[in-house]
């Protein structure tokens, strides 16, 4: 997976203005349930016969790579910003199928910040859809387009705090093979402007999913926007309010109240 981080995150010697009509596959992908133990326990998942809803993300990860490090990518991952992600579970996974996942990029579109994409993700059990996704990414630049993405119900109530400790992010990069440097160490997140070490959005977005997985019915659909980054070590609150088909929840700071992420639950459509 390292060699095709460093791939990925090479500038582009003739970066394009359209994204490449490209996708890519993996075939009867075998599920590994000591790793998927591990991502659960890291994760807030209980142990079960069935796929923490977020965990199909991992098996894709390295395809979303592969697109990256293609030629025809016009953006590099190293300073690509993961604004949002959406996931339907149309029903839970066990853990004794075997899998075929595919990934693909779409949908690249102006934002005011510069050009936002999606990396739209599929999986299938024989020829069975049980899983998709689509997480959208900023590429920052000259742009004119809407600067607003997904709207979320407001969570008033005051949640849970979490404190999440320095070594988080070299615990998920571990498990996940997302190895990007501003989630490991202080020094290599300073090289990127930041003041320390921050946590994945793909863990954040695992430990609210994880905190709500006995209230979600077996088909859902779970979305979020990635506000503010949440720095390592810190402390989190996570809050949560019913809504008309599901739940609204959110990661915010303990003592300034700033978002870190936003989101909701819902009947898939």
């Amino acid at each position: 997976m390292i060699p095709l981080l460093v791939r990925a995150a090479l500038p582009k010697l003739n970066p394009g203005s359209e994204l490449p009509d490209v996708s890519r596959v993996r075939h009867d992908v075998p599920i590994d349930a000591r790793h998927v133990a591990s991502y659960a326990s890291l994760c807030g998942f209980p142990r079960k016969d069935t796929l923490p809803l977020p965990y199909p993300h991992l098996l894709a990860f390295g395809l979303h790579l592969e697109i990256m490090a293609d030629g025809s990518f016009p953006f590099p991952a190293i300073g690509t910003v993961h604004l949002e992600n959406a996931i339907t579970q149309h029903r839970p996974i066990g853990l004794d199928e075997q899998l075929q996942v595919t990934a693909r990029p779409a949908n690249l579109r102006p934002h005011a910040k510069g050009q936002v994409f999606d990396m739209v993700t599929t999986v299938h059990s024989r020829a069975e859809l049980v899983w998709e996704e689509t997480s959208t990414f900023l590429r920052r630049g000259h742009g004119d387009g809407p600067g607003t993405g997904t709207s979320f119900p407001d969570v008033t109530s005051r949640g849970t705090d979490w404190k999440l400790p320095a070594d988080l992010g070299r615990k998920y990069a571990g498990v996940s093979g997302d190895r990007n440097p501003i989630h490991l160490y202080p020094l290599t997140a300073k090289a990127f402007g930041f003041p320390r070490q921050i946590a994945h959005g793909m863990w954040s977005m695992a430990r609210c999913v994880g905190a709500l997985e006995n209230r979600l019915p077996d088909a859902v659909t779970v979305e979020v926007a990635f506000k503010k980054p949440v720095l390592l070590p810190g402390t989190v609150t996570f809050s949560t309010s019913r809504v008309d088909d599901g739940w609204a929840f959110a990661l915010t700071n303990p003592r300034s109240g700033a978002p870190h992420l936003a989101g909701a639950t819902s009947t898939p459509r």
